[in-house]
């Protein structure tokens, strides 16, 4: 079943989708009239439709049925990713979301090769936004995960203390995921370095923040594995899979 975002809340039985959306379904999707589809409003409902009218501009929909959406985690996960080379961010932001991330940070670290100027790094998370927004519909999340501005390490640091548990994931080596996460926090900063990692400086600051560090084992993963493979044992540990 196809499924959108609104940009706000629905309080009546009708609701008319246009914009993108209406082009999606009319054009990429070919829906008919009589077909089903789902919508998830900003407050976390979810509203089964019937379409009861198609043109190229608009469709119109009858609610059949509001409910609360359940598909979301009961952990909020942000990542703070250090920018890798070329497109791999594109993948880790689809399927980071896919996994069940809340939102994602991207920065600079000591060791980032890549380093867009300010027009290219705000064309990038525009980008990133967008197949943000994407994965959610495919996965049929219940909120599109935020991806935010770039920021430095130290901003990203700095950001990180809203959340109850810091973990940066270090390849030189640190505790075990489920150790660090004996209590179920309600949420979580997790640290991904690029294809360098981070400088002992940079895990020294979370450190001393509070945070821990954290292991992925003993190999040593991609830039663009890593943030999967921590996101995934996250989710384990919190028990949302």
């Amino acid at each position: 079943m196809a499924w959108f975002f609104t940009d706000e809340n629905i309080t009546s039985d009708t609701y008319v989708i246009s914009g993108e959306n209406a082009r999606h379904i009319s054009k990429s999707l070919r829906m008919k009239k009589g077909e089903e589809l789902t919508l998830v409003t900003p407050d976390n409902t979810q509203c089964e439709c019937v379409l009861t009218e198609i043109t190229a501009e608009y469709s119109a929909v009858k609610i059949t049925e509001k409910r609360p959406c359940e598909n979301e985690p009961d952990v909020f996960v942000t990542l703070y990713q250090a920018l890798p080379k070329g497109d791999k961010m594109d993948y880790i932001v689809q399927k980071c979301v896919e996994l069940g991330i809340s939102r994602i940070v991207p920065m600079l670290s000591a060791r980032c090769v890549s380093r867009p100027d300010a027009k290219s790094i705000k064309k990038k998370c525009e980008r990133w936004q967008k197949i943000a927004l994407q994965a959610a519909m495919q996965s049929r999340r219940g909120i599109i995960p935020q991806v935010c501005d770039c920021v430095s390490f130290e901003k990203a640091a700095q950001m990180s203390l809203e959340s109850e548990k810091q973990i940066i994931f270090y390849e030189l080596g640190g505790e075990k995921v489920n150790k660090i996460l004996d209590k179920k926090p309600k949420s979580i900063a997790m640290f991904i370095g690029s294809e360098g990692g981070f400088e002992q400086s940079e895990v020294d600051k979370i450190i001393a923040n509070g945070g821990s560090p954290a292991t992925l084992g003993k190999r040593i993963l991609r830039a663009e594995t890593a943030p999967l493979a921590a996101l995934s044992i996250i989710m384990f540990q919190t028990d949302n899979f």
